[in-house]
Parts: structure tokens; sequence; C-alpha cells
């Protein structure tokens, strides 16, 4: 008689063990935090002088990097995307396969705006040109056309970044 109760009961625990385990690692949909073993974390964001805030989606190695913000339709003006390298080097962009204007900004190490290019467009003809900062950068932050110019940055303007403390640039 134990062993008919017994089994039915391991059943549901299992059950239910299994489907929560199947959400290591998800995304929410409705909040955009990322969940681990049901525990949520804010998504990385970058927050500018005033406090505004800039979702942003992480390329941290050469693949990510590589691909950038190629083939999007659109850019949210409260999302952008961020490119962290190893080290600080003079990082020229392109726009190459991307359908949207943006606005490139690179930041030193310390958080500080070293280079801005504005209203990038897209890229319409090959070979395409090259966007090169002004000086060495160890993050890049490309954000839809005009951004940059509405929340007013410029070069010197100190950048803090939040959600990044396990991210390996490679």
């Amino acid at each position: 008689m134990r062993l008919a109760i017994a089994v039915p009961v391991l059943l549901v625990v299992l059950s239910i063990g299994i489907s929560c385990g199947a959400r290591d690692g998800a995304r929410s949909e409705s909040t955009g935090m990322a969940t681990a073993g049901g525990s949520s974390a804010p998504s990385p964001v970058v927050v500018l002088p005033g406090g505004s805030r800039i979702a942003v989606e992480v390329a941290s190695d050469e693949l990510t990097r590589a691909q950038g913000l190629m083939f999007r339709s659109s850019l949210g003006d409260d999302r952008g995307m961020l490119f962290v390298f190893r080290e600080s080097a003079v990082y020229p962009f392109w726009m190459k396969n991307t359908l949207i204007p943006l606005d490139i900004i690179w930041i030193d190490k310390t958080g500080s705006i070293v280079d801005i290019a504005r209203d990038v467009p897209p890229c319409k003809a090959d070979p395409c040109p090259s966007y090169p900062p002004k000086a060495a950068a160890r993050y890049v932050l490309e954000l839809a056309a005009g951004q940059a110019a509405a929340r007013g940055l410029g070069v010197g303007d100190r950048l803090v970044f939040e959600g990044l403390e396990n991210i390996v640039a490679r």
C-alpha cells in the first residue's frame, strides 16, 4: 500500500521540479528580466547623465560584436547595444547590413565619452565607410539616431553601467 501511494506522490514531485527547472535561464517577455533558478536580475542598463536609463543588449565576443545591430528594422529610444572589448583601443565601426541610422558613442574604461558619431546612415553600397573614433575606447554604445543629441550627450560626459558585473569580454 505504501508503494502505491509513494509512486504517484514521487511523480507529482518530479513533475513540479522539472517544470520549475525548465525556466532556468529563460527571459521573461513581460519584464525583460533574466531568470535563473527562480530569481531574476535586471537587464543591463547604461545610466546617462541626468539619470535616464538605456536598456542594452551586450556584445562581448567577436561573433556578437560582428553582428551588432545588423538587419534590425527599428531600435527604441530607450534601447541600445553596448559593445564591450577586452582592452582600450581605437575601434572603427561601419554600417554594413544595418538598416537604421545610429548614434555611435565611444566610451573609455572610466565610463567617460571620448567621441560621438551622430546620425550615422545605413551603408547603401560597398565598400561601406568606416567611422573611427578620435580616441581609444573600451566600450561602444549604439543608440537610435538622434538620441545622443536628444539626451544632451557630449564628449567628457560620464556614463554608469549597471548589470555588467558578470560580463567577460572575449
